[in-house]
């Protein structure tokens, strides 16, 4: 059913990001308008029903703007220096003396996190649980696979998590991106957000989209 729901609906997937495409024309802002999905639900009590998380690798890079840090072994502080992303050594780390004010700073600073697994490891005891806190614990970066890959793997990644309220907001493309791009993009994410849903589309009350600024248009 969900499926074919969006199989007939890409006409109106379609017309609804060319919608907010052109809007986002009509103002040129000196940013890169995020695409945002937002998902009402229904049927779903956060106190009591088990609440979701689950994430998923979209087709094409959705926040190209994304802010990255490295906590790295030598190996990944160098690949970092040579392609320009921020990174930190256990030193680095170290400088914050478990200072909880001036992690939870540095942790606003980023969007997310890639670490070395020797580092992984001494987080905890360097930095205790303000990363985890912050919903932005490291993602694991080996020496087998390139720096660039790993972040666009980051930059492509969206998150659905259920709180306390039934409403949701992530970020699935941007308006520099092909118009296919990004209904590809959103086809992904609303299926793979209903199948995390314990009762598919019957939880699923609405769905817009949206530019940073721009106004939202209803999906379904």
């Amino acid at each position: 059913g969900s499926y074919s729901w969006l199989l007939c609906k890409t006409g109106t997937l379609s017309s609804c990001v060319e919608a907010i495409f052109d809007g986002a024309k009509d103002r040129k802002r000196k940013f890169t308008e995020t695409v945002e999905l937002q998902v009402g639900l229904k049927n779903y009590d956060p106190q009591k029903d088990k609440r979701f998380a689950g994430q998923v690798k979209l087709n094409h890079v959705a926040r190209p703007t994304m802010r990255i840090c490295v906590l790295g072994d030598a190996y990944h502080c160098e690949r970092a220096e040579q392609e320009g992303v921020d990174f930190k050594t256990a030193d680095g780390l170290k400088a914050f003396n478990k200072n909880k004010k001036l992690i939870k700073k540095f942790a606003k600073q980023y969007h997310a996190f890639l670490a070395s697994e020797s580092m992984i490891k001494q987080i905890p005891r360097l930095l205790g649980p303000g990363l985890n806190k912050a919903g932005k614990f490291p993602t694991l970066i080996t020496q087998a696979e390139p720096l660039s890959g790993k972040m666009d793997e980051l930059k492509s990644t969206v998150k659905f998590q259920l709180k306390k309220v039934l409403c949701m907001c992530v970020a699935v493309g941007h308006v520099n991106m092909e118009h296919g791009e990004c209904v590809d993009n959103l086809k992904l994410a609303i299926n793979f957000l209903v199948s995390l849903l314990k009762k598919n589309w019957q939880n699923v009350k609405s769905l817009h989209i949206k530019t940073t600024m721009g106004k939202p248009q209803r999906i379904y």
